[in-house]
């Protein structure tokens, strides 16, 4: 389901999308929920359109769900996303959950401390 490594002819890399803004590293916890669903897993980066994240459960490509992110004070960050890609390890999936709906503020900047540059 991971897209195969190659020459890139200096196009944007397959695992690479060219729109979603800058992305931040984070070690947030991320629930997943749909109707049967919740599962719980780690953010390891975020952007405007998108996020990261390790998951124990397997998900499926293309599921749907919503995306809470943070735990405790702070926490409410919901978004709605689709899985667009899946990486499967031994003890569990990395997945590329891509965010479907619309923010009002298109510039809200990822979950997270801001990285210092």
């Amino acid at each position: 389901m991971t897209p195969g490594l190659g020459s890139d002819g200096g196009q944007v890399h397959a695992t690479r999308r060219g729109t979603g803004g800058a992305r931040r590293e984070s070690a947030d916890r991320v629930f997943l929920r749909n109707a049967s669903t919740e599962l719980t897993g780690w953010a390891l980066n975020a952007s405007r359109g998108g996020i990261r994240i390790i998951l124990e459960d397997k998900v499926e490509l293309g599921g749907e769900y919503e995306v809470e992110i943070g735990a405790g004070e702070g926490a409410g960050n919901k978004r709605r996303g689709r899985v667009v890609w899946v990486q499967e390890e031994t003890d569990g999936m990395i997945v590329g959950v891509e965010f479907i709906d619309q923010k009002l503020d298109g510039d809200t900047p990822p979950p997270g401390p801001p990285k210092d540059d």
